[in-house]
């Protein structure tokens, strides 16, 4: 990695008084995937000390075991999951627990990837596999990593706007990312969705090609946040900002250059960490796509940590857009209170000091503005309206009203 003391302004370490941190001592939790990449470099990059703050990277094999072990409190903060934190906090698949999302750790970087025996039949734009899922058969099975997740999002919003219902015309699956290429080299899933590097792996492996980034989907999406308890956050207030601004640092630092990036894809590609070739991580963390069907370019919209600040925010609009979509697909039976549910699991007021320490600029507003793929402005505006003018969904509540039928 390169030397980072320049890039740190140990004046504003809070060690002391009554801004020292409660807990100095931290269990981080994260997945073995390249957004990783900024908690990996906060907790071994130097990032963290001048905080009062030691980070213990504690890796994790499944979405699902991470967030067993945050709300049990065996992990305090982690790398998570999006549409994860709001499905913990709203009771989805288990008993509820109250979720806190400290700042955004990316955008970008995932991608649908489809098999070889696909790729060898022809089936390798949209129309192509449309026409495969309407042919008489066995149904195609697709992994993704969580059932609230971005990943199951981004697969079924993908899917439905091609005129694939997700939920009725192929068979889905929950993997963990580290056995997406496994399992597609077996025979076992057709194609599947998941972060970096597990799609490239499949390319260089000629395992299978990528079919459509995240980011193709929706341009600068948030992906990853750190998440903790609502209850730790609670009690250990100056951790909990300790922790941000460790992060936004490494956040920061990463974004600054290539060859910071190179350096990090170096550093996360260790065995403690990803354990997974160089060439698997490095192209797609700068920006270079392959796509396995002899298409290269450099992406408009490659995996961001920082972005000036954008890429860190907890927009308020971003997190609203998950509860839109599980409501859409029978996550949840009604329309909860959007806007307040995102002001209890946004802490904005914590990211703000931290973020404002370190003299990155917070927008006035915490909604944002976005055009998706299929040509749908999303602002966080009237989140039931939008939840319900989707054409395909999983809810007889949901079919949409004549004039609200824009899918």
């Amino acid at each position: 990695m390169t030397d980072t003391s320049c890039t740190r302004n140990d004046n504003l370490a809070w060690v002391a008084g009554s801004d020292a941190p409660e807990k100095g001592r931290v269990n981080l939790g994260f997945m073995p995937l390249s957004d990783a990449a900024s908690l990996i470099v906060a907790a071994t990059q130097g990032f963290a000390q001048p905080y009062g703050l030691t980070l213990e990277l504690k890796r994790q094999t499944s979405w699902a075991g991470l967030r067993d072990r945050l709300q049990s409190g065996e992990l305090d903060a982690a790398h998570a999951l999006y549409g994860q934190v709001y499905g913990t906090h709203l009771g989805l698949g288990g008993a509820p627990t109250e979720m806190a999302i400290l700042m955004g750790l990316c955008q970008n970087g995932q991608a649908i990837n489809l098999c070889e025996p696909l790729r060898r039949a022809g089936v390798t734009n949209a129309d192509a596999l449309v026409a495969q899922v309407r042919q008489r058969g066995a149904k195609l099975t697709f992994a993704q990593t969580f059932p609230t997740g971005t990943h199951a999002m981004w697969l079924n919003y993908w899917l439905a706007a091609h005129g694939i219902h997700p939920l009725e015309e192929v068979n889905t699956l929950v993997l963990p990312p580290a056995q997406m290429v496994r399992h597609l080299r077996s025979g076992q899933i057709d194609g599947f969705c998941a972060g970096g590097p597990w799609g490239a792996l499949a390319v260089d492996e000629k395992q299978g090609f990528t079919l459509a980034t995240s980011q193709m989907i929706w341009p600068d999406h948030p992906e990853k946040v750190l998440a903790c308890t609502r209850a730790f956050a609670e009690r250990y207030p100056n951790t909990a900002r300790a922790l941000t601004m460790a992060v936004l640092e490494a956040s920061r630092f990463i974004d600054a250059s290539d060859e910071n990036r190179r350096g990090t894809a170096r550093l996360i590609s260790g065995g403690e960490y990803l354990d997974a070739p160089l060439s698997a991580i490095e192209p797609r963390f700068l920006g270079l796509y392959e796509d396995g069907l002899g298409y290269a370019w450099r992406d408009a919209h490659p995996l961001r940590f920082f972005a000036g600040g954008e890429a860190t925010m907890p927009w308020l609009s971003d997190g609203i857009w998950f509860m839109t979509q599980f409501r859409r697909w029978g996550l949840l039976k009604e329309d909860p209170d959007y806007l307040e549910v995102a002001r209890q699991v946004h802490q904005l007021e914590g990211y703000r000091e931290a973020a404002e320490a370190l003299g990155i600029e917070v927008p006035a507003r915490p909604m944002r503005s976005s055009r998706l793929f299929d040509g749908r402005v999303w602002d966080g505006s009237d989140p039931a309206g939008y939840a319900r003018s989707f054409a395909v969904h999983a809810h007889p509540s949901l079919t949409p009203l004549a004039a609200d039928a824009r899918s």
